[in-house]
């Protein structure tokens, strides 16, 4: 079959590291602009088909308003900062957005905005404190070391601190034990320089056993060391294997996170 009579193609898809400047580090996020809004079945099979930790999906509803979805290889998620900083990367990088101007996402956690100031891209988020509270599995097992403080959010992911950046990056975790949670963020003061605290987190309940750099895992990471450290803007670094920087801002009951995105991939989804 000629190209001329092959199908006429419906979305752009686009692959983006992100919270990096450099190609293949950070974290890597599909996004398909859709011609027309599809359903969750298909979208879910998409985000199956392109097996990253999150697959967003954007579609214009009337009013011109920018509606953003966010689905792992196993479910549709309510919030999402890397698929959203791609997203938001994306529409400055074709000139949908100038720098500047502000873009608004309408998502399942209410309306996210976006900005971008030279390379760095800040996008606003809800806040997700951690309060103390009792596990339903034994975090210090299934970390296979010591652990200290272990809070949760209302989401039903865990954040804990161990001791040093050193305890964190040598982390085995048990991912079957973390299956009783939604997700598990492990975090300790950083020790190289430049970075104010460290984190890795793990979601093997929703298909991800490590994300390398996780958005919404710093909406909790953001409130809980602001009150330790006394600070309301830090940076953070997620020392996953790819490993990613994050700028975080807390506002209240909103977080500011800021990164750089880099584009791999842009072609046309015929599926």
């Amino acid at each position: 079959m000629r190209y001329a009579e092959a199908a006429e193609p419906r979305e752009m898809y686009y692959y983006v590291n992100t919270f990096t400047d450099t190609p293949f580090a950070g974290n890597p996020a599909a996004l398909l602009i859709l011609k027309e809004d599809r359903d969750a079945e298909w979208m879910q099979a998409v985000a199956r088909e392109t097996n990253l930790s999150e697959t967003a999906f954007l579609h214009t509803e009337p009013g011109n308003k920018l509606r953003l979805r966010w689905f792992t290889p196993q479910t549709e998620v309510s919030l999402c900062g890397h698929a959203t900083l791609a997203t938001a990367h994306i529409l400055f990088s074709e000139n949908v957005f100038l720098p500047g101007e502000e873009v608004t996402f309408q998502t399942l956690s209410g309306p996210l905005r976006a900005t971008k100031q030279q390379r760095w891209i800040t996008i606003d988020l809800p806040a997700r404190p951690v309060a103390p509270a009792q596990p339903p599995f034994d975090i210090a097992a299934a970390l296979g070391g010591p652990v200290g403080n272990m809070l949760a959010n209302e989401q039903d992911v865990w954040l804990v601190e161990v001791a040093n950046e050193t305890q964190l990056r040598a982390l085995t975790p048990d991912f079957d034990a973390m299956r009783a949670v939604r997700g598990v963020i492990v975090t300790s003061r950083a020790s190289t320089p430049g970075y104010d605290f460290v984190s890795r987190y793990f979601a093997p309940a929703v298909g991800v056993n490590e994300d390398p750099v996780t958005g919404a895992a710093h909406c909790s990471l953001a409130p809980y060391w602001s009150a330790k450290l006394g600070k309301t803007e830090m940076t953070g670094y997620q020392a996953s294997a790819r490993g990613g920087v994050v700028r975080v801002r807390l506002e209240g009951d909103r977080v500011a996170l800021s990164g750089q995105a880099v584009t791999l991939i842009q072609g046309i989804w015929y599926g």
